[in-house]
C-alpha cells in the first residue's frame, strides 16, 4: 500500500521535491558558499553602480565617470569610501534606537534572498577543493514564499527610517514605501502562483529543473510582465521611485541620514535590484540554463561551471533594463501609481491565475489541447461580451441621468481664493482680464483745480 502511495506520488505533477542533495556540505563549505553569495552581491553592486551612469551618460550624450581607475570602473568603491569618511549626524529629535537600527534592518534582508538562488544544477556537478557539491547555498520546499517574506520585511527599515527621524518629510517618504510595497506585492505573488501551478514547485531549484524544454516566459508570459512591472515597484526604481522623489519630498525617507548609515540605505536598493532580477531570472528565464541556440549544438553547456555563466549574463541583462527604464520613463504621479497597482497589477493577475489554473486542471484531467483552446477561447469572449453590454447599459443609463438633470453651474473660478495665485485646473477658465482703454476712448484727466489768477498773470506779463 505504501509502495503504491510512493509510486503515485513520483507520478503526481506535484510531487515533493527531492532536496536531499543539500543538507550535507561540511561547514567549511557552507562558509565558503555564503562568502560567495555575499562577494557576488556586493561587486555587481559596485558594478552596477558604474554602469548605470555610464549608460544613462550615453544616453543623454554626456560624459560619464573616467577618472577614478582604468575607464572609471573605481567610481563606485570611491563613493562608497567617501561616504564612510563623510560626518556621521544624528538628528536631535530622533529616536536614536530606530534610528541606528533602520538601515541595518534595510540591508540585511537584501542580503537573504540570495541563499536560496540557485547558480547551476543541483546534481553535485562542481568540485571545491575535492568535495562535490551543488552550485546553490540551500534550498527549501517553500523558497519562494522565504524570498517573499524577507523582501516584506526589508520595508520595515524604510518605514522605520522615515518613522525616526522625527521630520516630516522622512515619514511621508516611508508611508509611500509601505503603500507602494503593499499594492504590489499582491500582484507580485499572483504571477509567483502561476508558476507555482505549472512547476508544481516552491523549491526554486526544481522551477528551474522544470524548465528544461521550455522557458516560463513563453509559457507565462503576462506573469513574467506583471512581475518585471512589480519588481520594479518593489526597488523603489524609476519611474516608481515615490518614496525618494526629490521635487516633493526633498530625497524621501533617507533626508536625515548621513555617512555610513545612508550608504547602507544605498546599498540595500541596488542589492535588491540584484535580488530581483535573480529571482526573475530563476522562474521565468530558465535560471542556470544556456540560452535556446547555444543548448541546441552544445551539450555542456548546462554542466560545469558554465551555468554560472549564463546566470549572471541573464541578471545582467534585466540589472541593465533597470537602468534602461530610468534614463527613458519620467517619475509617475502618486495618483498613478495607485491606480496601476490596484486597478490594474492587482485585477490582471488575479484574473489570469484564474485562467492559468484552469488550464492547468484541463491539462491534468486529459482533455485535448483544441478543447482547452476552445474552453479559454469561449471564457475569454464570453468575459469580454458581458463587459460590452455593461458597458452599453452603463453608458444608455449615464446619457439618461444627464438628460434628465439640469447642468449645474459651476462657481467662477477665483486664481487667488487661497491668498496667491494658482493656475487654473483642466476645465477651468480664468476671468477675463480687465484692458485698458484706447487712445482714442480715455479722457484727460486733470490733476488740481484750474489757478486762473496765476494763468491771468502770465498772460499779463506775456
Amino acid at each position: 500500500m505504501n509502495q503504491a502511495l510512493v509510486e503515485a506520488a513520483a507520478m503526481s505533477p506535484l510531487a515533493a521535491e527531492d532536496l536531499s542533495m543539500f543538507g550535507r556540505d561540511p561547514w567549511w563549505l557552507v562558509a565558503i558558499k555564503a562568502v560567495f553569495c555575499f562577494a557576488f552581491l556586493m561587486v555587481t553592486v559596485l558594478f552596477s553602480i558604474v554602469w548605470e551612469r555610464k549608460v544613462v551618460a550615453w544616453m543623454q550624450l554626456r560624459v560619464g565617470p573616467n577618472r577614478h581607475g582604468p575607464w572609471g570602473m573605481l567610481q563606485s568603491l570611491a563613493d562608497g569610501i567617501k561616504l564612510m569618511l563623510k560626518e556621521d549626524v544624528v538628528v536631535k529629535r530622533a529616536d536614536k534606537v530606530v534610528y541606528v537600527l533602520a538601515p541595518i534592518v534595510a540591508a540585511i534582508p537584501a542580503f537573504m534572498a540570495i541563499a536560496v538562488i540557485p547558480f547551476g544544477p543541483a546534481d553535485n556537478q562542481v568540485s571545491i577543493f575535492g568535495q562535490r557539491t551543488t552550485m546553490q547555498l540551500t534550498d527549501l520546499p517553500i523558497a519562494m514564499l522565504y524570498i517573499l517574506a524577507v523582501a516584506s520585511v526589508g520595508i520595515y527599515g524604510i518605514v522605520l527610517a522615515g518613522w525616526s527621524s522625527g521630520s516630516t518629510y522622512p515619514l511621508l517618504g516611508g508611508l509611500r514605501s509601505c503603500a507602494q510595497m503593499i499594492s504590489y506585492e499582491i500582484a507580485m505573488g499572483a504571477a509567483f502562483a502561476s508558476v507555482f501551478l505549472y512547476s508544481g514547485s516552491m523549491s526554486t531549484s526544481a522551477i528551474v529543473e522544470a524548465q528544461g524544454d521550455r522557458w516560463y516566459i513563453l509559457l507565462l508570459p503576462v506573469s513574467f510582465l506583471l512581475y518585471v512591472v512589480t519588481m520594479v515597484g518593489e526597488t523603489n526604481r524609476a519611474p516608481f521611485d515615490m518614496p525618494e522623489s526629490e521635487g516633493d519630498l526633498v530625497g524621501g525617507f533617507n533626508t536625515e541620514y548621513s555617512s555610513i548609515k545612508f550608504a547602507l540605505f544605498m546599498l540595500a536598493e541596488y542589492v535588491n535590484m540584484v535580488t530581483v532580477s535573480a529571482v526573475a531570472t530563476t522562474l521565468f528565464l530558465g535560471g542556470w540554463r544556456a540560452p535556446w541556440p547555444i543548448s541546441t549544438f552544445w551539450e555542456g553547456a548546462n554542466q560545469g561551471w558554465w551555468p554560472m555563466l549564463w546566470f549572471v549574463l541573464k541578471v545582467q541583462l534585466l540589472l541593465f533594463f533597470f537602468i534602461w527604464l530610468r534614463g527613458t520613463l519620467p517619475r509617475v504621479r502618486y495618483d498613478q501609481l495607485m491606480k496601476l497597482g490596484w486597478k490594474v497589477l492587482i485585477p490582471v493577475s488575479v484574473a489570469w491565475l484564474m485562467l492559468v489554473a484552469t488550464v492547468r486542471t484541463l491539462r491534468n484531467e486529459n482533455v485535448a489541447f483544441t478543447g482547452i483552446v476552445l474552453y479559454v477561447g469561449g471564457g475569454v469572449l464570453a468575459v469580454l461580451l458581458i463587459s460590452f453590454v455593461v458597458d452599453i447599459f452603463r453608458d444608455k443609463r449615464e446619457k439618461a441621468e444627464a438628460r434628465a438633470e439640469p447642468p449645474e453651474q459651476e462657481p467662477a473660478f477665483d486664481p487667488m481664493a487661497g491668498g496667491y495665485p494658482v493656475p487654473p485646473l483642466p476645465g477651468q477658465t480664468l476671468p477675463p482680464v480687465p484692458r485698458r482703454r484706447s487712445r482714442q476712448e480715455r479722457e484727460l484727466i486733470v490733476s488740481g483745480g484750474v489757478d486762473t489768477a496765476s494763468d491771468g498773470k502770465e498772460a499779463d506779463g506775456v
